[in-house]
């Protein structure tokens, strides 16, 4: 039953896509604003199916904490439902992302005009150059940046190697970082279709301050992030039937 239950909630998603990308294509042409909002209902049509098909439900806790103006936000990052759900929760979420995904056809298209920050991850200091500049001119907009620090995604309880980009924006930003911890992939694994019923917590936690220095800010974001995740995770069982 789980099964066929992933299978359709996989058909749902991709389908999805190309059908909202399409119908509402002319959106392209229009303000940023559109254009994200088409975005935003993406995102709540794949949670919708994520719950109802899948029986997978996202809590969103801390939303005390949550940014709604400018801001700078580093996550955990587990799987593709850590950009779904930010996405659908923020107003005016801008991601960080590889520079290879602009090309695909439909999200490629949504991210470049709702102005994502693509990032050359072969370019090394100049990609990093890049990154800050054009983060600085999203939250001159008043847009909410999210940065997935690891770099890439990481199983259930698998520490990051948290990269510094996270820190050059937060110190060109000289504003606080507001981390995120979830339990994502132990419901919506990285690698397979195979979708777990059960409840995906992402939790805004307490900012870090302005002004720290580099290797202060980065050890409290990961030791934030970390002990937060670890705390989410469900019992060892939940990991096992992952494999």
């Amino acid at each position: 039953m789980n099964t066929l239950r992933s299978l359709l909630f996989t058909a749902w998603l991709y389908l999805s896509m190309p059908i909202i990308a399409i119908g509402l294509s002319p959106v392209l042409l229009a303000p940023h604003r559109y254009v994200q909002g088409v975005c935003k209902l993406w995102a709540r049509v794949a949670l919708f199916g994520l719950r109802w098909i899948a029986g997978v439900r996202v809590e969103v806790r801390g939303l005390e904490n949550a940014p709604t103006g400018a801001a700078l936000i580093a996550s955990k990052h587990q799987g593709m439902l850590d950009i779904v759900a930010l996405l659908a929760v923020l107003p005016d979420a801008c991601f960080v992302m590889k520079k290879e995904l602009m090309p695909l056809p439909f999200f490629g298209w949504f991210a470049w005009r709702s102005k994502m920050i693509a990032v050359d991850r072969a370019g090394h200091a100049k990609a990093l150059k890049d990154m800050t500049r054009q983060a600085k001119d999203r939250l001159a907009e008043g847009r909410q940046i999210v940065i997935f620090p690891e770099g890439t995604r990481n199983a259930p309880g698998v520490p990051g190697d948290y990269k510094p980009g996270v820190a050059a924006i937060y110190r060109d930003l000289e504003g606080p970082c507001w981390p995120v911890a979830t339990n994502s992939g132990v419901h919506w694994p990285a690698h397979g279709f195979r979708r777990y019923p059960g409840t995906v917590v992402f939790e805004f936690l307490e900012p870090i301050p302005a002004g720290l220095k580099r290797g202060q800010m980065m050890a409290l974001l990961e030791s934030r992030i970390e002990t937060a995740s670890a705390a989410l995770l469900e019992p060892k069982a939940a990991l096992e039937r992952m494999g």
